[in-house]
């Protein structure tokens, strides 16, 4: 299938090239534009509640201009980081956009951090303002005074003691407001990265590298045009949200469809209904949504505006992807990159699908796997998923971890910057992802990546969800362990792990069947809604003693 944008891959990946200014200010250069048509449809919203409103780029600049105003009124520079934790609702889209327009340093934060997290990030950002909503704000007052950065606080949808009201200091604010002049390598967005291992790390976004690099996202990947209506299925906390909600559309033309669910419950029946209700052409989704939407029975809904869907965050597994096309007549395209990066490798219109495989690397960007020594390794062979940065820079990577010069120099090896995820490049240049540098399970001699084996549990009807982590063993070193949740009407037994076992033992290599099997009733995730599977791993090797 040719896509609207990308119709040759080939082609596209030779030719295309991002020209970076040296000022750039998205807000002013990009979203303005949008805005021009007094008319053209930015958001259309719903909730649980039946209350929907649909919102022109004419709404969001003249609000977005506003809100500069009442920041700058009130001592927030440019430069200085802004704590944003709202859940989806248009204000998250208004003070992404004010503090794009006005060089304020947008840190994003999920509305499931705890005052601990936030007084976390503040200390650490140096954050000067920060914008919530009446679930959030009891708990900046709990650490608000331990935190001297912090200048003035504004709450959306309610009164505070000590907080700005929102709409009221917009409702004073002029409308009026020259975009700062940002030069394009400086700081723009500050993302905590949800991560497998330690606190979380400040990864800094230029005024290029997302605004600009997630032209690539959008474009070709998610193949959006101005006639869109485009479903991401995402958390405004993370970067997924800036990704497929934010740039990816907007640079696009085309207008966001969001739900805010008025449950942090994923309502599955709910949100393929208001696909059927709206006239949403794309989604985006993480793999954990396609797993429950196909354990319903799909030919119940019309999903027939659906012209294109990706999911990302994690591999998607052949089979959601067999179940998804036989009920939409849709193939999923999967897509991989970081919080640090835009879109690195995708599976974009014009490719095959080959399930189970990322796709190839996406135009901008230079993708290979790498041995410790720098080289790209042969084909079908193990190694770091790398992005070449010399002698060109890529538009698209991020600028650092902020304060931490020695860990962002770690991510480079030769002229690489490695991803810290292993993968394996087939003989047609499709990558395929192995797992993180430290989820692969050693053993006796073979190198097991959890994700395979979880892509053959899930196949068996009992499973609805797995982690596999190692777990120490005397003869082995390691062996593959898999926690696993069961599908309703399934109860877990003895007979149940044989026959899981075996199932795995028949749908991929033998020697990576699951040697144990644990049912759970829930699996430990980060706040992005990743596995935490070193959670699961360090559990383990305590448990019987090791350490690890």
């Amino acid at each position: 299938m040719a896509g609207r944008n990308m119709k040759d891959y080939d082609k596209t990946y030779a030719e295309f090239k991002i020209d970076v200014p040296e000022y750039f200010n998205w807000a002013r250069d990009t979203f303005d534009k949008w805005a021009e048509d007094p008319k053209k449809q930015a958001m259309l919203w719903v909730d649980d509640f039946d209350n929907e409103k649909s919102f022109t780029f004419q709404d969001f600049s003249l609000r977005s201009k506003r809100l500069s105003n009442v920041l700058k009124n009130n001592g927030i520079n440019q430069g200085e980081p802004l704590l944003l934790i709202l859940p989806r609702v248009p204000e998250w889209w208004e003070v992404f956009i004010a503090c794009l327009r006005t060089g304020i340093v947008a840190a994003p934060g999920t509305a499931m951090l705890t005052p601990k997290d936030i007084k976390y990030r503040i200390d650490s950002s140096e954050a000067t303002c920060i914008i919530t909503n009446a679930d959030n704000a009891p708990k900046v007052d709990q650490i608000r005074a331990e935190c001297p950065t912090v200048k003035c606080c504004i709450l959306v949808g309610d009164n505070r003691e000590g907080w700005l009201n929102y709409e009221e200091e917009l409702a004073k604010a002029s409308d009026e407001f020259e975009a700062a002049k940002t030069k394009s390598e400086e700081n723009s967005i500050l993302y905590f990265t949800s991560g497998t291992v330690g606190m979380p790390k400040m990864t800094v976004h230029t005024h290029v590298s997302y605004p600009m690099g997630h032209t690539i996202t959008g474009k070709f990947w998610l193949d959006l045009t101005p006639d869109d209506l485009h479903f991401n299925i995402s958390d405004t906390g993370w970067a997924k949200a800036a990704w497929s909600s934010f740039f990816g559309p907007w640079n696009c033309g085309a207008a966001i469809f969001i739900h805010n669910p008025g449950s942090p419950k994923f309502d599955t029946d709910r949100v393929l209904r208001l696909m059927e209700k709206y006239p949403i052409s794309t989604l985006c989704g993480p793999p954990t949504a396609y797993r429950v939407f196909v354990l319903q029975d799909l030919k119940k809904y019309d999903l027939s505006s659906l012209r294109h869907c990706v999911a990302a965050g994690e591999p998607l597994n052949p089979e959601i992807i067999d179940v998804w096309e036989k009920a939409t007549g849709i193939k999923i395209r999967d897509g991989y990159g970081q919080t640090e990066s835009v879109l690195l490798v995708g599976t974009f219109p014009p490719l095959e699908v080959k399930a189970g495989s990322m796709g190839k690397p996406s135009p901008g960007f230079n993708i290979a796997v790498i041995d410790d020594d720098a080289n790209e390794v042969p084909v079908n062979q193990e190694g770091d998923i790398a992005v070449r940065m010399k002698p060109d820079r890529p538009v698209g990577i991020f600028k650092e971890y902020w304060k931490e010069p020695e860990r962002t120099a770690a991510t480079m090896r030769g002229d690489w910057y490695i991803t810290g995820d292993r993968a394996v490049r087939d003989e047609d240049g499709y990558i395929w992802f192995v797992g993180r540098s430290d989820d692969v399970i050693l053993s006796s001699g073979y190198r097991i990546g959890p994700f395979e084996v979880e892509s053959a549990l899930i196949e068996h009807p009992a499973v609805a969800e797995s982690a596999v982590v190692s777990s120490p063993d005397e003869f082995r070193g390691e062996i593959v362990k898999a926690f696993v949740i069961l599908t309703p009407g399934h109860t877990g037994s003895d007979e149940l792990v044989k026959e899981i076992q075996e199932f795995v033992k028949n749908n991929t290599a033998p020697y990576k069947y699951p040697r144990e099997i644990e049912f759970v009733e829930e699996l430990p995730k980060t706040i992005s809604g990743k596995i935490r599977r070193v959670e699961l791993r360090d559990n383990e090797w305590k448990k019987k003693g090791k350490g690890k």
